[in-house]
């Protein structure tokens, strides 16, 4: 699929769609965008449990918004660019996970596998749902799949 101009990071609507330009990248779109997911999560981890996840729900709402807004100008359903939603997904993944360093690594390994082979229902929702929603579920969804995991390792390591 052709990549939207470059001048679109321009808009702050766009430059957040795009995940802050990761996106663009020629390979790979939805890694490098949820590497840009995992940034957020450094920036963020420290809140409190109710802020984080108060800010991820802020996000995924402005996500809906913000992916219709931006699949509507590029008369697309869902672009490769838009990578947002692999954002909130990889924080949605990471909400409540031990602080230690490989589960950054273990939850975007995760992440990324769900949101790549979209077992059920990730599949449905990627197919089925439209607009500025469809573009987010999916990945939502496959951040609870790898939410799930890692909360069910962590109980297994830690209790």
């Amino acid at each position: 699929m052709k990549k939207p101009p470059i001048k679109l990071l321009l808009n702050p609507v766009y430059f957040l769609s795009f995940g802050f330009g990761t996106g663009y990248s020629p390979f790979a779109p939805g890694t490098l965008g949820t590497l840009a997911g995992i940034i957020i999560y450094l920036l963020v981890k420290d809140l409190s449990i109710t802020y984080y996840l108060a800010l991820t729900i802020i996000l995924f709402v402005l996500g809906i918004f913000m992916c219709s807004y931006t699949t509507r100008a590029l008369n697309t359903d869902d672009h490769p660019a838009i990578v947002w939603d692999e954002i909130v997904g990889y924080l949605i993944t990471m909400f409540y996970a031990p602080s230690q360093w490989w589960w950054i690594v273990i939850g975007f390994i995760l992440f990324r596998i769900f949101d790549i082979f979209k077992p059920w229902p990730v599949n449905l929702a990627d197919k089925r749902v439209k607009g500025g929603l469809g573009v987010m579920l999916d990945d939502i969804i496959a951040g609870i799949y790898s939410l799930t995991i890692i909360q069910i390792i962590a109980y297994i390591l830690y209790t």
